[in-house]
């Protein structure tokens, strides 16, 4: 125990741990061992994991964004010394995490109570190893315990404290709409080509749910996905710049996509499906959900040639969506297709409800709004368990 807080103070690989609430709390205590400065520590603990130390450590070494394995992450081979260094360091963290309270009040001769805390066993060197070797499917730094995530106003990416949690269970009919989506990220999980995709429909049809779902469903396997709006699209190649040399499998997903003729987001995107030096990346895919089959919004004058090249004009207006490799359609549903989504919904929420009432309250309830979709049926149920 004595030699605990130098042996802390070796650390090199994991050096950023030292600068952790709880970790720096503990170096703390055990630079000037109170009862305040171990209420202090236990404290942080309880605020930040909950006071088990042992599964706090493990996701500090999990997360942590350190120079080794960043070096895995990219392939490269890791030098005999830096292992060196990562299995002793690992052997200190080790010593941390099956700390107690025993161990650590024995430097301190206090009879008054002080706070509990707990710890989990496990082999952390055995377990931080297992991750790196096994690094394309867990990640490191906020990858390895976020799975969606979107781009700020600053271009950074971070993670979605809340995400939605979309499962392909949940969705009805479009089977073969949704197997090409998963059928093409597969690919992409397995190192293979795979196509940017570009989901066009109506609104409602659950084109964004399929995404997301897909994006559930997978992630366990390496995938995550980083929503953009539109408005963002010029910071693709940066963004790009960032993930290139991660060792996961990303979808950068643009929901709702269109532009005006005149906009400059159109030629940023164009550049990056087209696979420019700047912006191509083989661990990258885009998805883009669109209401409009050609992505540019057309005036009539567009189409009766104001311009002297009007061919040419129009072959520009549509060139965006040809240079996806996947075009998906999901089509409105027909009456049967809506119903069956229906009775789906109204089972898993347990409406009780006779068949033929139900499936006149439904039509009812889509007639009055236009038309039927995935959307609409889901706000039918809701309305019917609000009730």
């Amino acid at each position: 125990m004595n030699d605990l807080r130098e042996k802390l103070g070796t650390l090199c690989i994991f050096r950023e741990l030292l600068e952790d609430k709880v970790v720096s709390s503990l170096c703390a205590y055990l630079d000037n061992p109170t009862s305040s400065a171990y209420a202090g520590f236990v404290a942080v603990l309880y605020e930040c994991a909950g006071g088990n130390l042992g599964e706090y450590i493990k996701e500090l070494c999990s997360n942590s964004e350190n120079v080794y394995v960043k070096t895995v992450g990219r392939g490269d081979a890791v030098p005999k010394f830096m292992t060196s260094s990562l299995e002793a360091e690992l052997d200190v963290l080790q010593e941390i995490a099956e700390l107690d309270k025993d161990k650590l009040c024995c430097l301190i001769d206090y009879k008054g109570f002080l706070p509990e805390f707990t710890t989990t066993k496990l082999r952390l060197k055995d377990i931080y190893l297992h991750r790196t070797e096994n690094i394309g499917k867990y990640g490191y730094g906020i990858y390895a315990k976020n799975r969606m995530f979107y781009v700020d106003d600053n271009g950074s990416i971070v993670p979605v404290l809340h995400p939605d949690k979309t499962e392909l269970s949940h969705l009805i009919d479009y089977e073969r709409e949704r197997q090409i989506v998963i059928d093409n990220t597969r690919a992409l999980l397995a190192g293979k080509p795979a196509a940017n995709i570009l989901l066009t429909g109506d609104a409602g049809t659950g084109k964004s749910s399929t995404v997301k779902a897909v994006a559930n469903a997978l992630w366990s396997e390496g995938l995550r996905i980083i929503e953009m709006r539109k408005d963002q699209l010029r910071v693709i190649p940066k963004v790009l710049d960032e993930l290139s040399a991660n060792p996961l499998k990303f979808v950068l997903f643009i929901d709702d996509l269109s532009f005006l003729k005149d906009d400059d987001n159109f030629n940023a995107l164009k550049a990056v499906l087209e696979g420019s030096v700047t912006a191509k990346s083989a661990n990258v895919v885009i998805y883009a959900t669109s209401n409009r089959r050609h992505i540019i919004k057309e005036t009539f004058s567009d189409r009766e040639g104001d311009d002297i090249h009007r061919n040419d004009t129009m072959q520009e207006l549509v060139s965006l969506s040809e240079r996806f490799g996947i075009h998906v359609t999901f089509s409105k549903p027909n009456k049967q297709t809506f119903l069956n989504i229906i009775h789906h919904l109204a089972a898993e929420n347990g409406v009780d409800m006779q068949t033929e009432e139900l499936d006149l309250l439904a039509e009812r309830f889509a007639l009055e709004r236009g038309g039927r979709s995935a959307r609409l049926a889901k706000q039918f149920i809701d309305g019917l368990l609000a009730r």
